[in-house]
Parts: C-alpha cells; structure tokens; sequence
C-alpha cells in the first residue's frame, strides 16, 4: 500500500471523532476570539495524535500551533477556523472547516513513520468572521518560514477555487443635538438624518462603481425614542473590491459619501477605521494542482470554479505573503446559501461528514506530496513571486 493509501484509512478511522470535534463545536457557537472551548478541543485532539501543541501564539489566546517534524525540508501549514456567527452560529460552517483540518493534520501524524523530512504546523486562526485572526498571525510572524498553506471552506458544492474580494470596513458615528421632536424640532440635529443620508449617497454612488465592488451597511444606532431629536446615530459599511487599490479608492468615495451626509445635515462625523482590511486571495495553480488531482483520486467531482458569487477573508491576507489555496468543499446541498439558518444546519449532517473526510484526506495527501518534492514547493514560490503586483 502507498502512503496516500493510509492517509486515507487514517482519515477513516478518525473519522467518528471528527464528526463529533465538529457537533462539539457547533453546538456551542463562540464569536470571535471568544473560541476559548473549541481552541481547547482542537488543541486536545490534535495533542493525542503526536503533535506538539502551542497555545495563545502571538498573543492572541485562542490561536494554536501544533507541529509535527520529521527532519530538514518544507514547511507545510494546515489552517483550522472555528469562530460563530452573531445570532445564527456556525451558518458559516466553520466547524466543519476545523475538523476537515485538524483530520487532515491527525492522518499526517498517523503516517508519521512514513513521512519524507519537514514539517506539519495545524494553525488554530481564530476570528475570521470580522476579527482578522489571521492577520495578527502575520503580524506575530506565526507564518515566518511556511512554504505553503492551505485549508478548505464549506459550501454547497465541490469548487476547488472562489476568488475572495478585499474588504476594509469604515463606521461613521454622527452627533447632532437632542430636542423634542414635536414641540421644538427646530432647536434639534438629527443625526439619524445624516445616517440616512449616508445611505442615500451611497446608494447613489452605486450607480458609478464596477459590477465586481460592493459596499453594504447597517445601522448600529438609530436614536432612542421616536420622540426625541437623536442625538447620536451610527453606522457601519463594507467596501469590497477584487484589487486592492480599486478598494482603497472606493473606500474613499464612500467616507466622502458620509462627510456631505454631516454636513448637509449640521452633525459632527467621528469615522472609525478598522486596522484589518482584509486582502484579495492570490491564486497559486501549483497548489491547486495537487489538491484537485488528490480529491479526483477519491473520486470527488468538482463543479466549475465560483464566478458569481464572492466573499472575503482573512486568508486572502495569507495569500499575499506565503503560497496558499482554499478549495470549497460540499456540506450542504445544492443551492443553499451561506450565512443562513439552512446551512447551518446542514453544517453537522451526513453530507458534512462527508465533505470533512474527503476534504481532510486530500489536505494531507497534498501535505505529502510537498514534503516528498520539494520541487514542487518551489514552483509554487516561484508562482507566487511571479504574481507580485
């Protein structure tokens, strides 16, 4: 038998205790770094396979670190997510995302023996959803000497590419002036005119922007009774772009959008910025490659890269400085939108179980094929230095 060949019947024996890592973490939804229980499990799992296991890297309590190394050659990192949505938990399916992981990392140790010189890191990369855990990875140099990173993220389909739009976030907190708002309207600054008016720019602004951008927003404050001129009001949007300066000069636009909203309606603007925008996801076919030739020895077949619909994450960070992918792999049926309440649910089924075995089995068949050519390692830096802006 080859080694890819017990690879796979590891994955098979762990996988009872995968599918149970998996409940455990989503019935018990934790937000971003609040992952205090499901850093805990993985950390425990992957400990019992051989790994040697760091907790709370570069400061940041719920990230992880566990390593396995068998001598001189690449490093190859496996990321694990496993932060909950506000209000409806994993509907982003980031339990499945952390058992597909840290299987794929337990089948490696299993073929320990077996294993050419290297190493295996499985990262715990809380806080995706919004917080940017990968990002004060990066900053903690968590990533120094990884040659290559990969994970995978549920869907409704088998896709071994989504290309991820960048995403800067920007709230505009307004203060006006309270007053009666029947009796003396006129002695009041309503700020929630100038949110509203902030969406109405914005909504005007659309018109000009490239098919690919997004912005979108919410209300966060809207004042504290009907009655009452609101003294204070407050947003948030999201700018989204496929290239970074294209963002960036989007971003723009849309404080502008806010300033005219202050000023037409006499409140004061405080912007707040968030440090971590997220990047676009750099394509590396090298490691495309391997996955999708090690998913089709198992018999997955793909549907066709995702084209209409895009995100953004935190990996895309990753993207910009080591060779990283992340395939989709299936846990829900066909045509069930992400972030909602149907794929949550349909993130601890049969098909999920599924979806995290195979997934982790082609992760660490593609771990090996790294570590057994080192080649391939540098045709994928080579890749990635090539793809440079």
């Amino acid at each position: 038998m080859s080694v890819k060949d017990h690879i796979a019947q590891a994955v098979d024996r762990l996988a009872d205790d995968l599918e149970a890592l998996s409940r455990l973490i989503h019935d018990t939804p934790e937000l971003a770094y609040e992952e205090v229980k499901a850093a805990g499990w993985l950390c425990d799992f992957l400990g019992k396979q051989g790994f040697k296991v760091e907790a709370g890297v570069a400061g940041v309590e719920t990230a992880f670190r566990a390593t396995i190394e068998t001598g001189d050659g690449p490093t190859v990192a496996i990321l694990c997510e496993y932060d909950a949505l506000p209000g409806i938990g994993h509907a982003c399916g980031h339990n499945a995302i952390a058992a597909a992981g840290a299987g794929a990392g337990g089948a490696l140790a299993a073929v320990r023996g077996q294993l050419p010189p290297g190493r295996i890191v499985v990262l715990g990369t809380p806080a995706e959803e919004g917080g940017g855990g990968k990002i004060r990875l990066i900053r903690g140099g968590v990533f120094a000497g990884v040659d290559a990173a990969m994970m995978v993220h549920g869907f409704d389909r088998w896709s071994p590419h989504m290309d991820l739009l960048g995403i800067v976030r920007v709230t505009f907190e307004f203060t006006g002036k309270a007053a009666h708002a029947s009796a003396d309207p006129w002695e009041g600054v309503n700020a929630l005119d100038a949110v509203i008016q902030t969406f109405n720019n914005v909504s005007m602004l659309r018109q000009q922007v490239r098919p690919e951008a997004r912005i979108h927003g919410i209300v966060t404050h809207g004042g504290a009774a009907p009655n009452i001129i609101p003294e204070f009001a407050a947003c948030t949007f999201y700018v989204r772009a496929p290239r970074l300066d294209d963002m960036w000069a989007l971003h723009k636009r849309v404080i502008a959008c806010g300033e005219g909203a202050a000023r037409a309606t006499g409140a004061t603007l405080r912007i707040v910025e968030n440090e971590n925008a997220y990047e676009p996801m750099r394509r590396n076919d090298t490691l495309l490659g391997l996955y999708r030739a090690n998913l089709a020895a198992l018999g997955v077949a793909e549907a066709p890269e995702i084209r209409e619909r895009a995100g953004s994450s935190d990996i895309g960070n990753v993207s910009q400085v080591v060779p990283a992918i992340q395939p989709m792999f299936k846990i829900a049926p066909d045509g069930t939108p992400i972030h909602s309440r149907d794929f949550e649910a349909a993130a601890v089924t049969p098909l999920a179980r599924q979806g995290i075995c195979a997934a982790a089995t082609a992760m660490a068949m593609t771990s090996y094929d790294l570590l057994a050519d080192p080649a391939l390692v540098a045709r994928a830096r080579a890749e990635f230095d090539a793809a440079r802006p």
